[in-house]
């Protein structure tokens, strides 16, 4: 280290040891423009990486050098470059968390769609009228199959709120969430038709097969005690319920077959 750069040095850290004593934003400001080459640079990397302006990455890090000035500690001994890079780094990484898609596009796509719309306006403009698709292909010097690619990806990143109104009645709107296919509600509904069609089923049953049926499945009660409530023996309540367990099941095939008919 040179001793110009050693005295820039002692500089900065002086503000920031004042700063941490007794902050302000005089104070603030002052480091914010003595570091603010660092802010740079680091919009400048993520340009490179993503399709967001410059301008706008370097604004979202100074908000992040902002946020290392407020609470870096001169007396912990670290060097506050390596404090605020993690911080403008992490500011610049949620933004574009924020700002990007949830399907994730190639980049090449998203310079063609970008492009091509300007490309749209200038040939609207020139034109006198909404330019065709050819037309935009060719002077973006890109294959049909890109452009098509590319507007794809574009309409397909955009995401729709469940409360987004897909068909309008007049006095009764259907939502999104509403038309969209629910596993938990389709098994319940499921569980449902087959407890009906088991019940339907089980109410065809011989009058004592029935209730055998019920006390021992639905009221889980034993052979034993299901004997003393029908006035009978356990061995009878047996065959009883092997009876219905062979009726139900001829039942309930029937009702599979009239349905596929």
């Amino acid at each position: 280290m040179s001793v110009t750069q050693s005295c820039i040095y002692s500089d900065r850290l002086e503000l920031l040891i004042l700063y941490y004593r007794n902050p302000s934003i005089k104070l603030r400001n002052q480091l914010v423009e003595l570091h603010a080459g660092l802010v740079r640079k680091m919009a400048r990397q993520f340009s490179y990486q993503c399709t967001e302006p410059f301008e706008d990455l370097e604004q979202i890090g100074y908000l992040g050098l902002i946020h290392a000035i407020e609470r870096f500690n001169p007396n912990r001994g670290y060097a506050f470059s390596s404090f605020a890079v993690a911080y403008i780094r992490g500011e610049l990484l949620h933004f574009l968390r924020d700002r990007t898609g949830i399907v994730k596009i190639p980049r090449r796509w998203q310079e063609i769609y970008k492009q091509g719309q300007k490309v749209r306006q200038e040939l609207t403009s020139t034109l006198g009228r909404p330019p065709k698709d050819s037309e935009i292909v060719q002077k973006l010097q890109v294959s049909a199959e890109e452009w098509q690619n590319s507007n794809l990806a574009a309409q397909n990143r955009i995401t729709l709120s469940l409360d987004t109104t897909m068909i309008q009645h007049i006095d009764c709107p259907i939502t999104l969430a509403e038309v969209l296919p629910d596993p938990h509600s389709n098994i319940l509904q499921q569980q449902e038709e087959e407890r009906q069609q088991l019940q339907g089923a089980i109410s065809q049953l011989e009058e004592k097969v029935r209730i055998a049926v019920e006390f021992v499945f639905l009221k889980q009660l034993s052979c034993k005690e299901t004997a003393k409530q029908i006035g009978t023996s356990p061995v009878t309540v047996t065959r009883y319920l092997k009876r219905g367990k062979e009726q139900l099941l001829f039942l309930l095939q029937s009702q599979v077959w009239q349905s596929g008919a």
